[in-house]
């Protein structure tokens, strides 16, 4: 149904450090950027390598807030390490823990995720659903 999702960040520096980090163990990387310093309409998108992006975070310095409670973005994890590797690197770039990697029993039986607060306060997910 969805095609991508756009965020607004307050220092696209900073947020470029952090999803290039904490997406990469996911299988997500750059696929495009349009990063003019001084300039108020920078933007990055990140996808699977090759294809086009699902998620692009949006220079937006004045005003940006992140949605309200009971939105978070969940991204596919290949597999449960992934989602330990994602966490610890979100971590180390700047966010926030809002839940380390573990099984998630009730939400099923093979729902391993750990979740996560960026640095300018959206909700992550990295979630891998299926038998090991």
């Amino acid at each position: 149904m969805l095609h991508h999702i756009s965020l607004g960040v307050s220092n696209i520096e900073r947020s470029a450090t952090f999803y290039d980090a904490a997406l990469a163990p996911l299988g997500y990387t750059r696929v495009w950027d349009d990063l003019r310093p001084g300039e108020p309409d920078q933007a990055i998108g990140y996808g699977p390598p090759g294809g086009g992006d699902k998620l692009a975070i949006k220079f937006r310095p004045k005003g940006q807030r992140p949605p309200g409670p009971g939105f978070h973005l969940a991204f596919a994890a290949p597999d449960r390490r992934s989602i330990a590797q994602f966490h610890a690197a979100a971590l180390v770039h700047g966010g926030r823990d809002n839940g380390g990697p573990g099984l998630r029993a009730h939400y099923g039986p093979h729902y391993h995720a750990a979740f996560v607060i960026d640095p300018d306060g959206h909700h992550l997910e990295a979630v891998f659903n299926a038998p090991d």
